[in-house]
């Protein structure tokens, strides 16, 4: 029995492995820095730059260790699926997550205001969840190597980003 799900018009045609990429990246940085998601990215083929509002500028050695973990998750091949939920199964589905569980870090606040009720969650294996509506590579795997092309710091603004690429 198939359902039809009435989602968000969406505005992007992303490239898959790059956005992929990005959801990881996001949960790596929550990981790493503690910080939330990023509320600034673009993402494209050529070349991908994300921002995260942190406690510090990372050093070279931190900046290594990005690179490098993200590609070890990438050479696991964690399997990317979908699940559709309503708004209220998802609320209880962050209230009663395992505080360690990427289930507990779901965030509703970049949903825009006019989002449907029906809600698309993208699973990165155990590693990552994330609401979306945007293209992604069904394993990790299928996401090349990600390479890390530089950084900035903005110390007025706490704000690191990083600009990659993925071959």
């Amino acid at each position: 029995m198939s359902e039809d799900y009435v989602l968000n018009d969406h505005n992007k045609e992303e490239f898959p492995p790059a956005h992929t990429a990005e959801h990881l990246l996001n949960q790596l940085m929550q990981r790493m820095f503690g910080c939330e998601r990023s509320n600034n990215a673009h993402v494209e083929r050529k070349k991908s730059k994300i921002s995260w509002i942190i406690d510090h500028k990372p050093d070279r050695k931190e900046e290594r260790a990005i690179e490098r973990e993200m590609n070890e998750l990438i050479d696991l091949d964690l399997p990317v699926t979908y699940e559709f939920v309503t708004r209220h199964e998802l609320e209880a589905l962050i209230a009663e997550a395992d505080e360690d569980s990427p289930d507990a870090r779901i965030s509703l606040e970049k949903l825009p205001d006019d989002a449907s009720d029906t809600i698309r969650l993208v699973r990165i294996g155990d590693y990552d969840v994330c609401p979306c509506i945007g293209k992604h590579v069904r394993s990790t795997s299928q996401i090349g190597r990600f390479e890390m092309l530089g950084t900035n710091w903005d110390n007025d603004k706490m704000s690191f980003r990083i600009r990659y690429k993925v071959v």
